[in-house]
């Protein structure tokens, strides 16, 4: 189906965003898989054309464009054209909007440049070893200490820990109150802040994710976050635009995986014709078209609410729940036209397939979708008893 939703512009600047990826990051996806991580001049690269954190004010370099669906365009072009482990869409649509919505002047103008221009490498830790996504549950401590904060604590499965070079890091300053949390911006080089492992995961290979340590890390004042004690608001004001972006990479990877898997049918012979020609596959790749459509236009209706601020947390839960369950489905049955070439770590859709298996889990489990939808509706035990 036609998507309506882009102007003459955006489709310019997608032309340019897919020779970007196509020349400056797909050739590299091999090589970075191996390492296990993305070169660092890649995001430099990205800053040079312009790429990163686009609502960036242009007093710091940025280009000031508050319409959310050049950054669509960005996650689209790096999922098809580029490699699922650069994470330009943490870097600039997940945590730079932290510093750019709760940042005070002084502290937009020591990080901003350097995050636009890709200098400074941002990630976000919230998840820790025992409590995964229980954020009242948060062990990580920080105590105020005259002009400082004394901050203990461990992260883990923290995207883009190693090449992170401001981390913004959620703890406890409020220990009588399950959500009294502060947000922090804890800097490579501060004394006591410490990497851990390069975690090995299924798939995923070029993203590099790691243990964060944090052992009588004096944080300054003034690199804390906001407000003191207001930290769990400000991540649950953040969530909806999170899991938008993720819903908009799961569709894109989805649609690529597709794509991939219709030309493979159109080409592979099977007792004397394509095995596009049998019924069940013609059949099986009809369902995932129509699917497909639909939820990308679910998708493209909410980066509309985004730019409008309409997107409500039940609205971008279910963006996120359909895409990861779809993107699934999708990704199973086009392994499964590609045979055994499709458990076959040499062909694209094999290491698609693993990729996609953490899309049901990140930025919200399915099952805390189905809960947060479920409350919205007014299902919610705590206000029923």
């Amino acid at each position: 189906m036609r998507r309506v939703i882009f102007e003459s512009e955006h489709e310019q600047f997608r032309d340019s965003v897919r020779r970007f990826m196509q020349t400056e990051v797909g050739p590299n996806a091999d090589r970075w898989r191996a390492a296990g991580m993305v070169d660092r001049e890649t995001y430099l690269k990205a800053g040079a054309q312009g790429l990163l954190c686009l609502f960036g004010e242009e007093r710091f370099g940025g280009a000031g464009i508050e319409d959310f669906r050049f950054d669509q365009i960005v996650i689209e072009e790096n999922m098809r054209h580029g490699d699922i482990g650069f994470y330009i869409n943490l870097h600039s649509d997940l945590v730079a909007p932290y510093i750019h919505k709760l940042g005070n002047e002084e502290q937009k103008a020591r990080f901003m440049p350097g995050v636009i221009s890709g200098e400074t490498i941002l990630a976000v830790a919230m998840t820790e070893p025992s409590t995964g996504s229980d954020l009242a549950g948060m062990k990580t401590r920080a105590v105020k200490r005259g002009d400082h904060w004394m901050l203990n604590g461990a992260k883990t499965y923290i995207s883009n820990g190693i090449l992170g070079d401001v981390v913004v890091v959620a703890a406890r300053t409020d220990p009588d109150r399950p959500h009294g949390i502060s947000l922090f911006l804890v800097e490579r080089g501060m004394a006591g802040f410490e990497r851990g492992r390069k975690l090995d995961k299924m798939g995923l290979k070029s993203q590099d994710t790691a243990e964060l340590f944090f052992n009588d890390v004096q944080v300054p004042q003034a690199n804390l976050l906001g407000e003191a004690g207001q930290g769990f608001k400000y991540l649950a004001q953040m969530l909806a635009q999170e899991r938008l972006v993720a819903a908009i990479g799961f569709i894109a990877t989805a649609q690529t995986a597709f794509d991939l898997t219709l030309t493979y049918v159109k080409e592979r012979r099977a007792f004397g014709k394509p095995i596009g020609a049998f019924q069940n596959t013609r059949f099986k790749m009809a369902q995932m078209r129509a699917e497909l459509d639909m939820a990308q236009t679910w998708v493209d209706q909410c980066v509309l609410l985004l730019n409008s601020g309409e997107l409500t947390a039940e609205d971008a839960s279910a963006a996120k729940l359909l895409t990861s369950e779809l993107e699934a489905r999708v990704m199973d049955t086009c392994v499964q036209f590609h045979g055994g070439a499709g458990y076959m770590e040499e062909y694209r859709i094999s290491r698609m397939y693993t990729d996609a298996r953490i899309s049901r889990i990140f930025a919200g489990t399915s099952e805390i979708m189905l809960e947060i939808i479920g409350r919205g509706l007014g299902l919610d035990e705590r206000k029923m008893n």
